[in-house]
């Protein structure tokens, strides 16, 4: 029933940023930790970012610094603020969710559809 649709991937030059936007619908939503996942061809999917309910981050250590996660409860939706984007950061990111846990876990209850972000060197 809950859905997570992505929005704001793109084709950027290294050093530049991109804005990424997920929103979740549905009946009866319940969500606690929203957050990013992504995945590069030939390698795992990892997390990114992730935010509790309660405002409580977490980042990969690669990306700190560089990105934010903000998000707003009252409209379902999380954001990812990337900048200093290098040509590593390429990747598919999804959107994930948490239907209780306040953290994203390895197998997340709830995904995206992904959008493509490409950073040229």
């Amino acid at each position: 029933q809950v859905r997570l649709v992505e929005s704001g991937g793109g084709l950027v030059q290294a050093g530049g940023s991109l804005r990424l936007s997920c929103a979740a619908s549905g009946s009866a939503l319940t969500i606690n930790a929203m957050g990013w996942h992504r995945q590069a061809p030939g390698k795992q999917r990892e997390m990114v970012a992730a935010m509790g309910r309660g405002g409580t981050t977490t980042y990969k250590n690669s990306v700190k610094g560089r990105f934010t996660i903000s998000r707003d409860n009252a409209k379902n939706t999380v954001y990812l603020q990337m900048n200093s984007l290098k040509p590593e950061d390429t990747a598919i990111y999804y959107c994930s969710g948490e239907r209780i846990k306040p953290y994203l876990s390895q197998s997340p209850d709830y995904w995206g559809q992904g959008t493509q972000v490409t950073v040229s060197s």
